[in-house]
């Protein structure tokens, strides 16, 4: 969901969003639950399919959002050499950071309230971009 509303936001910024998991099985497509959430908000996800991180992609990417503290501190074990690259997704805005929960396996309302903590979590992220010159 995070990557699908990036892309969006960023199309035209220079910037692509891409996803992976810590422990994502490869090729499994986005739940039918996030697929509506996003479309609720003009966003297509339906062919997103899963991937694990890899240290290749690790490498080329200029910023890597973790969902929670715990997959924050496992990919800084995981990729020592990209600690400073590594930053919590709810980790822009003002307040104190917070988890982003996954809502896999919840109802549609679970899905639309993550959906909309990654909204506004990742509306904070792109006032970074522009606020450090990142943006295109």
């Amino acid at each position: 969901m995070a990557a699908g509303w990036l892309n969006r936001k960023l199309a035209d910024k220079g910037w692509i969003a891409e996803s992976a998991g810590v422990a994502a099985w490869r090729g499994s497509p986005a739940s039918p639950e996030a697929v509506e959430a996003m479309r609720e908000i003009g966003v297509d996800i339906s062919a997103h399919l899963s991937r694990g991180l890899t240290h290749e992609m690790v490498a080329g990417a200029d910023i890597v959002l973790a969902a929670t503290e715990g997959h924050r501190r496992e990919l800084e074990q995981r990729f020592p050499d990209s600690a400073g690259k590594l930053f919590l997704l709810d980790g822009f805005g003002a307040g104190p950071a917070h988890d982003v929960p996954d809502p896999i396996g919840s109802s549609m309302d679970v899905y639309r309230h993550v959906r909309d903590v990654l909204v506004r979590a990742l509306g904070d992220f792109l006032l970074y971009l522009a606020e450090h010159n990142k943006l295109n």
